[in-house]
């Protein structure tokens, strides 16, 4: 059987698990790497407080998630191919509410984003 995530522990394991398929990613991996460059670790770090934040209810996270994704080049295909690798890593790796809860809030995260973006490049024109 496979844990659920309760810990921070099983938080690190999903993020780290995730990013490394997303850095092997030909969609996605040159996204991530134009706008993040050599500051994984700094990266990786802010998404275990994230993650964190959003599934353990540890208060660990502060700041706008949305934000540095504004100025990025993100079409529908990122988020597809986003939501397809996370669920997958959830799905290979975890059981039980959480995980399930996991795969749901990045099922509204990948829309708020794709609609707030979408808005974003209407208004400014970016």
């Amino acid at each position: 059987m496979k844990p659920t995530i309760s810990s921070l522990n099983e938080i690190q394991l999903l993020v780290d698990s995730f990013y490394s398929k997303v850095r092997n990613d030909e969609i996605l991996a040159p996204i991530f790497d134009s706008k993040i460059k050599d500051k994984w670790p700094d990266h990786l770090e802010k998404m275990y407080r994230f993650w964190q934040t959003v599934l353990l209810n540890d208060r660990t996270y502060q700041g706008s998630p949305l934000l540095p994704h504004l100025e990025l080049e993100i079409e529908e295909i990122h988020f597809h191919r986003w939501l397809e690798l996370f669920r997958e890593t959830v799905e290979e790796n975890f059981s039980g509410e959480i995980a399930l809860e996991a795969i749901h809030r990045s099922q509204k995260i990948a829309e708020m984003f794709s609609l707030k973006l979408t808005n974003y490049k209407r208004r400014y024109g970016t």
